[in-house]
C-alpha cells in the first residue's frame, strides 16, 4: 500500500483560485532522496507569481506550489547520502512541491532544525534566507561599515536581510510601508527605518546625512527602485530580486501588468560605466541547479548564526487560501507559514 499525502495543487497556472487541496497517492521513494512528513510550510510572493503565471519558472500543466518546508525524516532512500536519520527535524526547499504534507526531497537540499527553533520558525528560513544572504554576500559583495538601503525591511526577506546585514558589520537602513512595521522593527532593534512617501528620494537623502549608499536590495520595483538607484554612491551595486508592484490579485491584470512593464526602470550600461554603478538581479529558483553553489549558501545562511525568523502569522494547513491573501495583501510582517497537524 502506497503512502497518500493531501497537496495543495492546480490544473495549470492562471487564477489562484483554481489551487485545489487534494488527496494524492506518494510514489516509490527514490534512492538518492529522503522522506519527509512535513509540519509547515513557508509562503512566498513567488508562490503567487507562480499560480498566476507571472513567474519564469512557472511549471507546464499541474503543479503543487511550494518552495520550502519544514518537517520530520521519515525514510530514506537506499543511496541517500546523508548524515540524516529518520526522525530528523530538518527544513528544507524543493523546486516546487512544498504544499503537500509527505515530500521526497534530496538530502543536500535539507538541513537540521536547530534545537530551540520550531517547525514554522524551520520553514520561515530556507527560502527568505537564501535570497538575502546571496543578495548581500554573493552579488551585494556587502562589507562591514557599508551602509545598505533594504526594501520592505519587515517582511519575510527584508527582516532577514537587516538582520544578515548588521550581522556582517554593515549599516542597514530598511523601508517600510506602515508605521507599524516601522515600530515592528524599533522591536526588532533596528533604528534606521524610512516610512515611504512621495518625497522618498528626499527622505533617502535626508537618512543618509552625507554618508555614501553602498547597496540596495530591491523587491519593489518602479519608482521606488529608480530613486534608490541614483542615490547609489559610485561602484554602488543595486540587486534586485522581485518585483512587488506586479503582484496580481486572483489572476493577472494584464492591462495593469503591461502599462507597469512598460514603465519599469530602464537602466543604460553606458551611463552605469560613467556613474560606476552597476544592477544585478536573480530569481532564487534558478540557484536550485548550481548545487555547488546552493549547498555553499545553505551552509553560509545556517553559519551566520542568526536569531529564529520571526513568524508574523500561521494558518492552517487547509487554509492555504486565506494565507495566500494575506500574504498578496502587503499587510504581513516577517513570515506567513501554513501548519500541519499531526
Amino acid at each position: 500500500m502506497r503512502d497518500v499525502r493531501r497537496a495543495w495543487r492546480i490544473d495549470r497556472a492562471g487564477a489562484i483560485s483554481n489551487l485545489k487541496l487534494l488527496e494524492e497517492p506518494m510514489g516509490t521513494l527514490a534512492d538518492d532522496e529522503l522522506r519527509i512528513e512535513v509540519r509547515s510550510v513557508g509562503l512566498n510572493f513567488a508562490d503567487i507569481f507562480a499560480l498566476t503565471g507571472l513567474y519564469s519558472a512557472t511549471p507546464q500543466g499541474s503543479f503543487i506550489p511550494g518552495l520550502e518546508f519544514a518537517g520530520v525524516v521519515t525514510a530514506l532512500g537506499e543511496n541517500a547520502v546523508t548524515d540524516l536519520q529518520v526522525g530528523d527535524r530538518v527544513y528544507g526547499c524543493t523546486r516546487f512541491g512544498g504544499y503537500a504534507t509527505v515530500v521526497d526531497v534530496p538530502p543536500q537540499h535539507c538541513r537540521k532544525i536547530p534545537a530551540h527553533w520550531g517547525f514554522a520558525e524551520g520553514a520561515a528560513f530556507p527560502a527568505q534566507s537564501l535570497t538575502a544572504y546571496y543578495a548581500l554576500a554573493t552579488l551585494g559583495a556587502v562589507k562591514p561599515g557599508q551602509v545598505v538601503l533594504i526594501q520592505s525591511a519587515a517582511g519575510g526577506v527584508g527582516l532577514q536581510a537587516m538582520r544578515m546585514a548588521a550581522q556582517m558589520g554593515a549599516i542597514p537602513i530598511g523601508t517600510v510601508s506602515a508605521q507599524s512595521k516601522r515600530a515592528f522593527l524599533a522591536e526588532q532593534g533596528f533604528s534606521e527605518v524610512i516610512l515611504r512617501g512621495n518625497d522618498f528620494a528626499e527622505q533617502l537623502h535626508t537618512q543618509l546625512n552625507g554618508r555614501p549608499l553602498h547597496a540596495v536590495l530591491d523587491g519593489i520595483g518602479g519608482a521606488i527602485q529608480k530613486q534608490s538607484f541614483a542615490a547609489l554612491a559610485p561602484t554602488g551595486r543595486m540587486v534586485v530580486f522581485g518585483a512587488a508592484e506586479f503582484t496580481p490579485g486572483d489572476k493577472p491584470n494584464w492591462l495593469k501588468a503591461a502599462w507597469l512593464y512598460l514603465k519599469r526602470p530602464r537602466y543604460d550600461v553606458m551611463d552605469m560605466i560613467s556613474s560606476n554603478k552597476s544592477v544585478l538581479a536573480f530569481n532564487l529558483i534558478w540557484l536550485w541547479q548550481e548545487q555547488a553553489l546552493f549547498e555553499e549558501l545553505l551552509d553560509g545562511c545556517a553559519g551566520l548564526g542568526l536569531p529564529a525568523p520571526h513568524v508574523g502569522r500561521e494558518f492552517p494547513f487547509a487554509q492555504a487560501h486565506e494565507a495566500i491573501e494575506h500574504l498578496r495583501s502587503g499587510g504581513s510582517v516577517g513570515k506567513v507559514v501554513l501548519t500541519i497537524e499531526h
